[in-house]
């Protein structure tokens, strides 16, 4: 039986939101009875939340229609709401976000600041014809500006879209050029492990190569005044943009399933698949999960480490609807020194963290420690995602970060914008699980005949509608490309692609994506069994393994990157081939263990199995512009140690 790591005090559990709201509905202070309650009664569950959470609009008379069908069904059907309404009603001079640049320099925005250059920069749109349904780009770092652009765009009822500065021209065409943005912005340079990279050659040949562009809007990184000579001629500087007279900022209220956002598959396979999500339920469905799920209140202060380019940045900015404020962070975090992320949580007291398990992972093969140094006294949450937090990841947090928080393994994507399981102020914590299926998520397991499992790994699916389901795909109108993503695997139910396992303890555990499942002589394996083991063996940084098809079957195939000063001898071998058999099964043995300087990933810093896996068995990879090191794939192609 499972131990819990963490258990929440009666007295956090009682402050919680979630209690009060159970309270409101008359439940029992169960998270599992409120949950059935969620998925049993849907209507009643989004009625109650869109007051509970504070949602400003127009509701209408209609939560949900058409239930039974889920590509069909719609939520508050009647509804009109504007997401920079519902973020930016809290005023006043306490500060709204404070922004870290890598480069040491420190700006803050007020609320009152920050509604203000909203209103200069939606009065800039208005004069480019930027309206409803119409689009606009961020070409950005994670700056206070890219903030206000997106709510800018978000007042007008128009789409908003970005990607961070680290693509490359055809990477940002890729995408950008699906969608056509009629403004696009940029930053004048962004810093990146003690380097300053310029932005003008790329986003000055993008704002040519877009035909669409009327103006691209250039900022400065330091919020200083802008050069813009070397970004063409379409370009125009964000503070020649600020007038004396300061204009009324307004807000077009719009249908609930709106488009809000395009946000971008990370996939290696063709062009990146263009994910539309609404105002509505990005909306709701965020602030369900930061005021219930993550518990966070007026006054508390998020801080989560990601680029413009991943979809925890639209998360994350959302946590304003919540009344709380915004730490932002624009670098490496291991740049000076690994505790770069421990400072600003220090210093800025943060409450709630976030970060991928991939940065934690780091951080304890660094021997990063801040529960020796810094003072995290207001912190009470860790959320963590990308990919699985292994159960040796959950004790390092607990021994060198805090004992008493919340530590958060949360997972969804970007297909939903949100979460289908993560954090409850409820429960306990354990190791190597997320907490709980969110309310209103009916995520179940099934196995490969649609039958539910318990206990067992099975595919991740969800068989009822949810409000942040995508409106669809951009560019697809019969609904096609947005069907097989999501519904052609399994009839009416939502398949998401993750192999995955419901525990007694009403938790889940993540085993890694379905498509990278391994299956040595037909038994399938999630390669998070084998990272789990392999991120135990102190000489191994990380690793990335595939199947290779070999004989007639498939072979397991692991590649590990190793510390400075260390050979991939057979006793390293050995060491490896005996944690994973000891702690998983002789299936898990890798038939070949390969050392590589280099994994690649993706921009937001999952690794690229599938394109490691396409390498090896000599087919193309397609949209390498996703990756953040294309370059690693040449160390896996035609390898010797690969033929016998």
């Amino acid at each position: 039986m499972a131990e819990p790591i963490w258990m929440p005090s009666d007295a956090r559990k009682a402050d919680s939101n979630m209690a009060r709201f159970i309270e409101e509905l008359g439940l029992a202070q169960d998270y599992e009875a409120l949950w059935t309650y969620s998925v049993d009664q849907m209507d009643g569950f989004w009625n109650a939340a869109w007051d509970f959470l504070g949602i400003i609009g127009h509701k209408g008379d209609i939560v949900l229609q058409e239930a039974h069908d889920l590509k069909r069904a719609r939520f508050f059907p009647n509804a009109k709401v504007n997401l920079a309404e519902n973020l930016l009603q809290k005023t006043g001079k306490d500060d709204a976000l404070i922004f870290h640049g890598e480069n040491g320099i420190r700006r803050c925005l007020s609320y009152d600041e920050l509604r203000d250059a909203v209103a200069h920069m939606q009065e800039f749109l208005k004069a480019q014809d930027v309206g409803i349904g119409d689009r606009v780009a961020g070409f950005v770092p994670n700056t206070p500006e890219a903030l206000v652009a997106m709510l800018a765009t978000a007042s007008l009822g128009a789409v908003w879209s970005s990607c961070s500065p680290d693509f490359g021209v055809s990477g940002v065409m890729d995408r950008f050029g699906q969608i056509e943005p009629k403004v696009l912005f940029s930053s004048d340079k962004y810093h990146y492990n003690g380097k300053t990279i310029s932005c003008g050659t790329t986003a000055s040949e993008v704002a040519e190569a877009l035909e669409s562009v009327r103006k691209l809007v250039v900022f400065s990184y330091d919020g200083y005044c802008t050069d813009i000579s070397a970004f063409g001629c379409k370009a125009v500087a964000w503070e020649d943009l600020i007038k004396a007279t300061l204009p009324v900022l307004s807000f077009e209220r719009v249908a609930f399933d709106a488009p809000l956002y395009v946000m971008f598959s990370s996939g290696t396979t063709g062009l990146p698949k263009c994910i539309v999500h609404s105002v509505g339920g990005t909306l709701i469905q965020h602030q369900k999960e930061h005021q219930l799920q993550g518990d966070t209140k007026p006054g508390d202060r998020l801080f989560y480490f990601t680029t413009c380019g991943w979809m925890m940045w639209n998360w994350k900015v959302s946590v304003l609807g919540a009344g709380a404020s915004l730490v932002m962070f624009d670098g490496s975090p291991f740049y000076p020194n690994g505790n770069r992320c421990a400072d600003i949580l220090a210093a800025e007291r943060v409450t709630h963290f976030g970060t991928s398990a991939k940065y934690l992972d780091a951080c304890a093969k660094e021997g990063v420690a801040p529960i020796k140094t810094h003072d995290f006294q207001r912190l009470r949450t860790i959320y963590s995602t990308g990919s699985p937090l292994a159960p040796a990841g959950f004790h390092y947090v607990y021994k060198n970060w805090k004992t008493d928080l919340c530590l958060s393994s949360i997972a969804g994507g970007t297909d939903i914008l949100g979460c289908f399981v993560g954090s409850s102020p409820l429960d306990p914590v354990y190791p190597g699980q997320c907490q709980r299926r969110h309310l209103a998520m009916h995520v179940e397991v099934f196995d490969e005949n649609a039958n539910p499992l318990r206990g067992a790994q099975g595919e991740l699916v969800c068989i009822a509608p949810h409000p942040s389901q995508p409106v669809g795909f951009w560019n697809d109108p019969e609904g096609l490309k947005y069907h097989n993503a999501y519904f052609a695997r399994f009839e009416n139910v939502w398949h998401h692609g993750d192999f995955v396992e419901l525990t007694p303890q009403g938790g889940m555990i993540f085993y890694g994506r379905s498509d990278a499942v391994l299956n040595p002589g037909g038994v399938r394996i999630g390669t998070a069994e084998i990272y789990r083991q392999v991120e135990m063996v102190e000489e191994v940084l990380e690793g990335l393994v595939i199947g290779q098809l070999w004989h007639d079957d498939v072979r397991v195939v692991l590649f590990v990157r190793l510390k400075d000063g260390i050979d991939l001898d057979d006793a390293l071998r050995r060491k490896i081939r005996f944690e994973i058999r000891t702690n998983c099964t002789p299936r898990h043995v890798p038939a070949k263990i390969i050392a590589v300087t280099d994994i690649p990933r993706t921009k937001s810093g999952k690794i690229t199995e599938l394109a490691v896996r396409d390498i090896v068995h000599g087919r193309a990879v397609k949209n390498t512009e996703a990756m953040a090191n294309p370059e690693a794939l040449e160390l896996f192609r035609n390898l010797e140690q690969l033929r016998d």
